[in-house]
């Protein structure tokens, strides 16, 4: 689940002995331990993270940050001008408590959604 590489002790006749012969595959067995190993890799396939393309149509379903009031330049960001509403064509509302205090770099009209842009980090 994530490994890049098998460690395997490997002996070309267990029967010949030796300190590790007993834990050792030999080459048949090798052989079968990387074609198992490989149809594993293709049952579990590539991990895909992000939405799935149905996902992706209901995703402006979603709750993300507007403003609810014009915001002048220089302005600062308070929970009276900006809020966390539908539809989600804007930051996440887990940015919320981070962008309180911010300044506006720019006049942002009401109804705007709000992108990382829009802030005054200074």
């Amino acid at each position: 689940m994530g490994a890049c590489l098998i460690e395997k002790h490997f002996t070309l006749d267990r029967t010949k002995g030796g300190v590790d012969s007993y834990f050792s595959l030999e080459p048949k067995e090798l052989s079968e331990l990387v074609k198992e190993s490989k149809e594993v890799k293709n049952i579990l396939g590539i991990p895909a993270f992000g939405p799935t393309k149905s996902e992706s149509i209901s995703l402006t379903g979603r709750r993300s940050l507007y403003a609810v009031k014009d915001i002048n330049k220089g302005e600062i960001f308070t929970k009276e001008n900006i809020k966390s509403i539908r539809p989600g064509r804007g930051l996440k509302p887990k940015y919320f408590e981070k962008i309180l205090g911010l300044k506006a770099k720019y006049d942002i009209k009401f109804g705007d959604p709000l992108s990382a842009q829009m802030f005054d980090l200074d």
